[in-house]
Formats: structure tokens, C-alpha cells, sequence
């Protein structure tokens, strides 16, 4: 498994997602990831799955510094944002987690106030590194400019149907990463033509096929999400090959105009347009 090596943080580049897992499904799904090989383990305090996650990982065989985990701050929870994290930390079991994120821009908040309080739980330890999720190339900058720490990522739906490139730049020229989620597109790519006439080429279905286009990209890690062990196995089986130059532009033409999948109203930016 390769590493994203950014600002002191080496995130894998496969991870698990565990949205909208919960109870024993959420349980279940996390210790299987975590005996299948995935070592970066996505989770939200919306998710609602926290405590379960981090009983999963209390109980697998596997070593607590061998686990990155990463979990988001509900924007109503950017006032008591300290305290808010505190709660994280007790339902995950944990003393800090590897990476803290602001789930979403909030618009009637100064930036600045929720920038401040979010260097002040990585300067307690609660937090080893922290970013941001769903930040347009503008708002990463702004947070950029206002951070005292290093902002070492951006959580945001990446996928060959959404072309993120004004993100992709903006995270690259900070030395930062982008953390694709959606990177199936809601099951798009798990029956698109293009993605599976070039898996037959290595034996992997269009849904690998998918999954390696961003592994391959600089700075990018995805965390496919699912509640089926089988798919979570076949998620992670595409470290034995590798999509040629040709390839990788192919699944680039694949972006569209409509190609997002997910703007929730009353969260979401104004988008940035490639």
C-alpha cells in the first residue's frame, strides 16, 4: 500500500469509509477492513458510527499505530469545537485521531474563528494533523492563509465523472492531499462500459478499474465505502497492476458537466467549475 506523504502525515491511499454503516454492521464492517489490509479507516461525527468504529479497532489484532483514522466535525458542532472533539475522541476509544477535518464550509461563521479553534485541538495533541472537506480551490486557500498548522488535506466527492482539477491544484501547490469519497460515483462506475473494456485487459472489474485511476493520481487517496465484505475485499485488490498513461487519459474523458453526485442545499459552496 503506497503512502501520501504530506506535512509529517503518511496517509495510505486506500482507505475505508464507513458512511452510513451503524451498529453491528458498522462493527463488522471495520474489523473486516482492518483484517483485509486496509490501515486508513474514514469516519464523521454525522455518521453516527463512531463509538463502533473505534470498537472495531480497539478489538482487531491490529496495532493502533499501524491505523490512520480520520474523522469530520459537523459544521453545528464548529461553536464548541473542542468539545465536540472530546466526545470524538471518547466514543473512538482513542487519545487523539490521525487527522481532523471540518466536514463542511459554514457560511455564518468567520472562517477564521473555526480555523482558530481547529489549530487549538492539534495544538492539544487531540488532533495529529487536520484539513478540510468539501473546500472549493478558494476556501482552501483562505483556510490556508489563516491556519498557523499545516493543512494537510481536502475531503471531497472525486470520481472519472467530476473533473476536480482547480482542487487538485490547489492542494498540490499547498503540498497537501485530496481525499476522494464517491470515488464509485453512487455505483456509476461499477457498470461503465470504458472502465470495464480496460479491466478485462488485467482481469479487474470496472469498479477496480475506477478505484485505480485515483490510487495512481499524485496526492490522491480514496476511501470507497460498502457493507458487503466481498466488495470491500475487491476494493483493495488493485495494488497488482497498473493503467497505462493512455488509460489514465481515457478515464479522464469521462468527465462531465452533470458528472457530481452529491450537493446537499444548505451545506454545499458555489462549486468550482474546471
Amino acid at each position: 500500500m503506497d503512502l501520501v506523504n504530506v506535512h509529517g502525515a503518511a496517509i495510505p491511499k486506500i482507505g475505508f469509509g464507513t458512511f452510513p454503516l451503524k451498529d453491528d454492521d458498522a462493527r463488522l464492517m471495520v474489523g473486516h477492513a482492518l483484517k483485509a489490509g486496509y490501515r486508513h479507516i474514514d469516519t464523521a461525527q454525522m455518521y453516527g458510527n463512531e463509538a463502533e468504529v473505534g470498537e472495531a479497532i480497539a478489538a482487531s489484532d491490529v496495532p493502533r499505530g499501524d491505523v490512520f483514522v480520520t474523522t469530520k466535525v459537523w459544521p453545528d458542532n464548529y461553536a464548541t469545537l473542542q468539545q465536540s472533539v472530546e466526545e470524538s475522541l471518547r466514543k473512538l476509544r482513542l487519545d487523539s485521531v490521525d487527522l481532523l477535518l471540518l466536514h463542511w464550509p459554514r457560511f455564518d461563521v468567520p472562517l477564521e474563528t473555526t480555523v482558530k479553534a481547529l489549530n487549538a485541538v492539534h495544538a492539544s495533541g487531540m488532533a495529529k494533523h487536520i484539513g478540510v472537506s468539501n473546500f472549493t480551490a478558494d476556501l482552501i486557500a483562505q483556510a490556508w492563509a489563516l491556519s498557523d498548522a499545516p493543512l494537510v488535506n481536502n475531503q471531497v466527492e472525486y470520481h472519472p465523472y467530476l473533473n476536480q482539477g482547480p482542487v487538485l491544484d490547489a492542494v498540490r501547490s499547498r503540498d497537501m492531499s485530496l481525499t476522494a469519497y464517491l470515488p464509485n460515483a453512487r455505483g456509476k462506475t461499477v457498470t461503465d462500459a470504458t472502465l470495464a473494456e480496460i479491466g478485462t485487459t488485467y482481469g479487474k472489474t470496472a469498479g477496480q478499474v475506477g478505484l485505480r485511476w485515483l490510487y495512481q493520481q499524485e496526492a490522491v487517496i480514496a476511501i470507497p465505502r460498502t457493507g458487503s465484505e466481498a466488495h470491500a475485499d475487491q476494493n483493495i485488490d488493485i495494488l497488482d497492476f497498473a493503467l497505462s498513461a493512455e488509460e489514465m487519459a481515457e478515464i479522464f474523458a469521462l468527465a462531465a458537466p452533470d458528472g457530481r453526485q452529491l450537493s446537499p442545499p444548505g451545506l454545499s459552496p458555489q462549486w468550482d467549475v474546471a
